[in-house]
């Protein structure tokens, strides 16, 4: 490795890691989350590189090379349409096939009558989670997999063995990936590992929204309790892909738990106890987490700001950055707040004009990434990224 690169990789971790610890590094550090965004910058269209994940790779490689981001995920467009295709799931829309090519995949909620979950069937789920998801969900999302009971068949023996080879295909091209990153443009990769919240596995894979919407009042206590059996496996999953070194975050990505999907009162009774001793425990195991507040989260700052300093990283979308601050600043580092609206209608002097009181604003002590608010897909305008990570390079200097 050329002494240089690795040098400047070193201090890109060092810049991320002081500022996720919610110190000041010698600048603000750059890690958008870019998805299809990437393809689009390289040349490629969606279904290529959900399709492909070398061509997703490498758009990626190219951005972080051509941007000098500081820190990326190795890859956003996080479904590979090879390995889904291996074992015929039903619940993802795939560009080119399902939607037009220009499209980043979609993911398909079955309507409240077809729930990949029954309602009568939280027993079975809390007695043993991953015995349910095997013999009970995976025939329902898999278009290949026979249902337990009925006659096996070649594709279902088929898609076991295809899908055995995609995930090792897949997953273990990450560590080149990110080993590339590093020797060719000195860049950090962004998380490690990942986490979602028991509530939200209930809503996003299982009964869908609608259906537990109906659940926490038709039957509360199935719902916790089914919270409470899925809180150690999730735990473990964390575990299990979190960095080694302790640096970069794991992932977690908040859907549909918070104001107004859900009440408050289900929030605290359902969300909170079932998920804030998980984050508890990878802190006391070294790990941050990294809080991906899809949309607004600002209802419920008073309980994550409960979590012990540091521990997490919240990362702010459509939420307002400056009561984030004033509410969780002093304890936690902040990411984001930059509008993707406004990088894909808006005009570059607008995004600088943006990103001077997102920093004036915040950034002032350190503890701030510049992000977008959201994932950054194929219409944001390149010149409006640039101007991004242009104004932040320079005016965020300390």
């Amino acid at each position: 490795m050329a002494k240089d690169m690795e040098q400047l990789y070193a201090e890109r971790m060092k810049r991320y890691v002081t500022a996720m610890r919610n110190e000041k590094p010698d600048r603000i550090p750059i890690r958008p989350f870019v998805a299809e965004f990437t393809a689009k910058y390289a040349g490629y269209t969606c279904q290529q590189v959900t399709e492909d994940y070398e061509m997703a790779f490498a758009a990626a490689r190219k951005c972080a090379a051509d941007f000098d981001w500081d820190a990326i995920v190795p890859n956003m467009v996080y479904v590979w349409t090879g390995l889904t295709h291996a074992i015929g799931l039903k619940y993802y829309g795939v560009p080119g096939i399902d939607t037009s090519p220009d499209f980043g995949f979609q993911y398909r909620e079955p309507p409240e009558e077809q729930a990949f979950m029954k309602p009568d069937e939280y027993d079975a789920l809390i007695e043993d989670p991953t015995g349910f998801l095997f013999n009970v969900w995976l025939p329902r999302v898999s278009a290949d997999v026979s249902a337990m009971g009925e006659p096996t068949s070649f594709r279902n023996n088929l898609s076991f063995l295809k899908g055995g080879m995609a995930m090792l295909s897949y997953f273990n091209a990450f560590g080149t990936q990110i080993q590339r990153m590093r020797t060719e443009s000195g860049t950090v990769s962004a998380i490690s590992g990942i986490l979602k919240a028991p509530f939200d596995i209930i809503a996003d894979k299982l009964r869908g929204y609608l259906g537990l919407v109906s659940d926490v009042l038709e039957r509360p206590d199935k719902v916790l309790a089914a919270c409470e059996a899925l809180m150690p496996h999730l735990t473990h999953v964390a575990l299990s892909g979190a960095d080694p070194d302790k640096n970069v975050p794991i992932g977690y990505w908040m859907h549909r738990g918070c104001v107004p999907f859900f009440s408050m009162e289900h929030f605290e009774k359902f969300y909170w106890p079932t998920f804030k001793p998980i984050v508890e425990e990878l802190w006391k195991h070294g790990h941050q987490v990294l809080f991906y507040a899809e949309g607004s989260w600002d209802a419920h700052l008073d309980s994550f700001a409960e979590l012990p300093e540091k521990a997490i990283v919240y990362h702010v979308d459509m939420g307002d950055i400056f009561e984030v601050h004033r509410k969780i600043g002093h304890k936690f580092c902040i990411s984001g707040g930059i509008p993707n609206y406004l990088l894909s209608m808006g005009t570059p002097d607008e995004v600088r004009d943006c990103c001077k009181k997102v920093i004036d604003g915040v950034a002032g002590d350190g503890g701030y990434i510049m992000d977008a608010g959201a994932i950054v897909q194929n219409d944001a305008k390149v010149e409006n990224v640039k101007a991004m990570t242009d104004f932040t390079r320079v005016y965020g200097v300390y």
